[in-house]
Formats: C-alpha cells, structure tokens, sequence
C-alpha cells in the first residue's frame, strides 16, 4: 500500500484529509507547517506527499523544493484555496504533479493521488477558467519570476517568511539555527534586491508574491 504525508496547518481540515485518504492508502505521517513536512518527507520518505500551499514557517512552495533537494521523490499534491494562475504555474514549475482546489477535494483528491503515480498530472477544473489547464494534461514549465520570491536564494525565502510572519531577529535565528548576526546579513541582503526599507514593506512583498497568506 503506497504510503503518503499529509501537511495542513489548519487541524479540522488535516483530519478531513487523513479520513479521506486513509480508504486507499496508508498514512505515514502529519505536519501543521512547511518546515515540519520536510523534516517527516525525509525521515518517512512518502510515496505521496499531500500540502496546502499557505503554511506557516515555510511555504509549500518552498518545502516541496527542500524535500526534493534532499533528494525525495514522492510525488507532490497541492490541496489549497489558491486557485490564480500564478500559484498553479508556480507549483508545477516547482515540481507538483497535482493542484486540488480544497472546496473540492473529497471529489477530486483520490483520484489526483491514483494519476500523480501513474506519473499524469492533475488541475482541479475550477481553475481551468483562470488558468487555462487541462486537468489530465502536463502544465506549462512557465517560470512566474515573481511568485515566491523567484531571484532570492533558498535561505533569503525562509528568513523573509519568518520576518513576514512577525518572528524575531532572534526567532528566526533559533528556527533556521543560524546566528541573529547572520539573520539580520539575510534581511538586508533580502531588503536591498527588492528596493524596501522596512519590515511593514517586506511583509507587503511577501503577501503580493504568495510566500504568505
């Protein structure tokens, strides 16, 4: 039975989610945020990977890029309420095999699951007005240079997420484990490219890019 981690930061719907998919598949694992999907995708190494793409710590944007650096091949299902184009092409570009629209997931999740390991890729039919996919056909690789903050490096995404989330010098410093000095070298650095100033601005950027909600 192919194994598969769920990660939703939002609980009633982590259940729903696990009720759903426990019918065919067997549950390896759970996590309420991005960084916690990566640390259980390594150490559980899912054939599936279920995540919404607004999670707290780290985006599912950016786990999926971390868990497939470190080298997982699970395929990678977005369950979400974003449904923009930018979003979508900016989860498949990333390396999704399917975007499942939440509102309709008991419909449409399953059978996502069954076509990502056939190796076919899924988009939920209510954003094919937007985004103009098929459902059953591969994406365009089209790369949204602006979504998810295309152009910083993987550290500078995770320390402008934390610092838009309101976490401390010294927050963000404990969760990266890295120095404050070190942090404080990343927003700068982060401040500098994107023409900012203050921490009220970055947090601007990173709701209009997706890296937050």
């Amino acid at each position: 039975m192919h194994r598969i981690l769920i990660a939703d930061d939002h609980v009633l719907v982590l259940e729903a989610l696990c009720a759903l998919l426990e019918r065919e598949y067997r549950i390896a694992g759970t996590a309420k945020n991005g960084r916690e999907a990566v640390a259980k995708a390594i150490e559980l190494k899912p054939d599936i990977i279920v995540m919404d793409v607004s999670m707290p710590e780290l985006n599912g944007i950016e786990a999926m890029r971390q868990i497939q650096q470190a080298g997982s091949r699970a395929k990678v299902i977005f369950v979400t309420q974003q449904l923009e184009s930018e979003y979508i092409r900016a989860a498949f570009d990333a390396g999704a095999m399917g975007y499942v629209a939440k509102q309709s997931a008991s419909a449409e999740l399953l059978l996502a699951a069954r076509m990502a390991l056939e190796g076919r890729y899924y988009v939920t039919p209510l954003a094919h007005p937007k985004a103009g996919f098929e459902g059953s056909a591969r994406v365009s690789r089209t790369n949204p240079a602006a979504m998810f903050g295309a152009g910083l490096t993987a550290r500078q995404r995770e320390v402008l997420q934390l610092v838009a989330e309101g976490k401390t010098t010294k927050e963000v410093a404990k969760r990266l484990k890295i120095s404050p000095k070190t942090v404080e070298f990343h927003r700068n650095a982060i401040m500098d490219q994107l023409g900012v100033r203050t921490t009220a601005e970055l947090t601007r950027y990173a709701m209009a890019h997706g890296i937050i909600s």
